[in-house]
């Protein structure tokens, strides 16, 4: 932590680095999206500009009032390729699941959680693809919480009460539920972005995702 730190405080960002001796069996790979070239190269797209103009040409094609018949034509190409930006679902495990490990087996011990500041109460995930669902609509909503490690089976989750995850929670309470939560780390860096983006309420951030 203190070296990527050192880091990402160069003029340009400094390199991403890849830690492969960290005393379990996974390898650590920090400041990846540390200069606008490697976020660029991370979103696929040539520069972070080219991004964001395709978001304003879509966010202005969603708003634009669609008041003839021929308005909505327009928008039927739009609306299919929307379709695709979604996740599909599958029927058969997924690739996450080509190793199971559950009960005794299962422990967070194995994962290479840092203490990422000499402050910090302990160690914690920094970048969890958090997936709650509404209590009352079930629409998904993927957040990005921090996680501090208690010990090899438990975490503590750590959102700021406007977050949506945090209405979830307060949702499953008063209902008296026990409240589902399915964590992600890993996978392609538009699930990271699109987690982290301020996207509206009851809107899949997998569908920005996607696009």
């Amino acid at each position: 932590a203190e070296i990527t730190d050192r880091m990402s405080k160069q003029p340009d960002g400094g390199k991403a680095l890849l830690f492969e001796q960290t005393g379990t069996p996974f390898p650590v790979l920090t400041n990846m999206m540390g200069s606008d070239r490697r976020m660029a190269m991370a979103l696929g797209v040539e520069s972070l500009d080219e991004l964001t103009r395709r978001l304003d040409d879509l966010l202005q094609q969603a708003v634009t009032p669609k008041n003839s018949l021929l308005d909505k034509l327009r928008m039927l190409p739009l609306l299919a390729e929307m379709s695709r930006w979604l996740p599909r679902t599958s029927s058969s495990r997924g690739e996450c699941q080509q190793v199971v490990l559950q009960g005794e087996e299962a422990s967070l011990d194995a994962l290479p959680v840092l203490k990422c500041w000499p402050c910090d109460g302990g160690r914690f995930v920094t970048l969890p693809l958090v997936h709650t669902l509404d209590p009352e609509t079930g629409i998904r909503n993927v957040g990005m919480y921090r996680l501090q490690l208690f010990d090899a089976r438990t975490t503590g989750m750590h959102w700021h009460l406007h977050k949506t995850g945090a209405r979830h929670y307060e949702g499953y309470r008063r209902a008296g539920r026990r409240m589902p939560v399915s964590v992600a780390l890993g996978g392609d860096p538009a699930y990271t972005y699109a987690a982290t983006a301020p996207m509206p309420d009851n809107m899949d951030e997998y569908l920005l995702a996607g696009f």
